[in-house]
């Protein structure tokens, strides 16, 4: 059985497997108990495989990379809530116990199955030793000449390559824990006094603002890309209207699909975050965090906004964050667009009232988390006036008009134009609020966590993002001139592209942080 729903087709199931041909020879010359017993396990064991690459399947087509034995059993839970967003109570709870029985029923299945075929074996003991003997010389025949079905292998070894592959990545992964553990204590910045950490921003309000799943795809295919160049060119036209500017690049991410906490650590750490292990190593570290950065100063209060944190959240202190406003901190009355707990509209609205609106001794350092271009991608919400914003009430009958999520995420062409529509709306909705409450002293910096599942950017897409730093104050953007982004909002096709861990020490340097290892 393949591990990817690409490779799922009839000529993957016409190989000869090798791990068969062993099984029956060592079946063959067992007695009946030893032989119950060890076909009971094979036959479990291959059933346990197949709930792997059942998982395999879905992580590669949702979040563009294999499941790790180790790590990623604590993403099912997220992949349940998900699910409830998507479908419904219900239906989540219909899928999670069909999820539960396919996954015991598996392994007991295959494990009567072996039992009984070992038995056949046995009662025919001549006539299977025969076959097995020719179905190893055809094996081996097969091996040798290369001969194929469809550009796939007659004589496969795929069970044990499958195998080897998961053991491997276990290693791997305890091994990395270790080094990535040393590593992250190497902070160029960790000593760094206050007052020569980020000088050439002081006195300015800076704003971070992760787009969730704001993808190189979203502007260069070319289902997508029309409407969200459109946007981007009328945004820009918008903010130089109002005296603003930008520079944009490229970053590419720590993950794909999902996951969006690894790349706003990556971010906002300087190191590369790729997985939960490295994830919980990093919050449980002393790394300097972009927040922290503004926060030893003492010169910025610094403040996040995460609508889409509807739990504890304990990691805001490690990150430096003086205080969070969670999904329920923000007043909103509305109803939920699926996973998307508010409309980014209300969101930013309600950061202006809660803090950026308000007189302040000290300048805010914000980090803004926009939830509405997460998947789904379907209700979408619409822009509303700004006086009918209201406590977000208002979004009822847009969410009631809205598409039924089972509509949009299974076909490809929709998933693309609702998730290119998400996106457009996201950008306007930031940059209408940046238009309407910037001032001389605020300095915007945004780019997407992630590319899109890959249903959306593509089986073969890059894990490239794109960011932009805006501005009124030139000195702000001549800061980074060096950096050679492209003007404006939209990167060009050949703009740099930079890891994302990298970004953080750019900035800090940009904007005249000493390094004091």
């Amino acid at each position: 059985m393949p591990n990817t729903v690409g490779n799922f087709r009839i000529t993957e199931f016409l190989r000869l497997p090798a791990e068969a041909i062993v099984a029956a020879v060592v079946l063959l010359a067992m007695p009946r108990r030893p032989r119950v017993i060890t076909a009971a396990c094979i036959g479990a064991f291959l059933g346990a495989l197949t709930v792997l690459n059942l998982l395999d399947m879905g992580f590669v087509e949702f979040l563009g990379r294999h499941f790790n034995v180790v790590l990623d059993w604590v993403l099912l839970d997220d992949a349940q809530s998900y699910i409830s967003d998507a479908i419904g109570t219900t239906g989540s709870i219909a899928v999670t116990l069909l999820v539960i029985l396919l996954t015991l029923l598996l392994p007991i299945g295959t494990a009567f199955a072996c039992v009984r075929l070992s038995n056949l074996l046995a009662r025919n003991n001549t006539v299977a030793t025969k076959a097995t003997l020719i179905a190893g010389t055809v094996w081996i025949t097969c091996m040798s000449l290369g001969l194929s079905i469809g550009g796939v292998p007659i004589a496969s070894d795929h069970t044990a390559g499958v195998v080897k592959v998961h053991l491997r990545r276990a290693s791997d992964t305890f091994r990395d824990e270790a080094a990535f553990a040393k590593f992250a204590k190497n902070d160029p910045f960790a000593k760094t006094p206050g007052d020569q950490l980020v000088p050439d921003l002081r006195g300015k309000d800076v704003i971070f603002t992760f787009i969730e799943s704001y993808g190189r795809s979203a502007i260069e295919d070319p289902i997508m890309s029309p409407g969200v160049d459109k946007t981007l060119a009328d945004s820009t036209q918008a903010l130089t209207d109002a005296g603003f500017a930008a520079k944009s690049g490229w970053l590419t991410s720590a993950t794909f699909g999902g996951n969006s906490w690894l790349g706003h650590s990556t971010f906002l750490s300087g190191l590369w975050i790729n997985n939960q292990q490295r994830y919980n190593t990093l919050v449980n570290s002393d790394r300097l965090t972009l927040p922290e950065v503004f926060r030893r100063t003492g010169d910025w209060r610094t403040i996040g906004v995460m609508p889409g944190v509807q739990k504890g959240w304990p990691e805001s202190k490690f990150y430096g964050l003086e205080k969070n406003y969670s999904s329920k901190d923000l007043g909103y009355k509305g109803p939920k667009f699926s996973w998307s707990t508010m409309p980014d509209q209300y969101t930013l609205e309600a950061f202006q009232r809660l803090e950026h609106g308000k007189k302040s001794a000290k300048p805010l350092m914000s980090e803004i988390i926009l939830t509405s271009s997460h998947q789904p991608w379907a209700p979408l919400p619409k822009t509303v006036p700004q006086d009918q914003l209201g406590d977000g009430s208002v979004f009822d009958s847009i969410q009631k008009a809205g598409k039924d999520p089972k509509d949009v995420l299974y076909d490809g062409t929709a998933a693309k134009q609702e998730y290119g529509k998400s996106i457009q709306y996201s950008v306007t909705s930031l940059v209408d609020w940046l238009t309407r409450y910037g001032t001389d002293d605020t300095v915007l910096v945004f780019l997407g966590d992630h590319q899109p599942m890959s249903r959306v950017s593509g089986s073969n897409a890059s894990r490239d993002v794109p960011v932009s730093v805006v501005a009124k104050d030139p000195k702000i953007l001549d800061k980074i001139a060096d950096w050679n982004w492209t003007d404006g909002l939209r990167p060009a096709h050949d703009a740099p592209v930079w890891k994302m861990s990298s970004f953080r020490d750019k900035f800090l340097t940009a904007y005249g942080s000493t390094p004091h290892p």
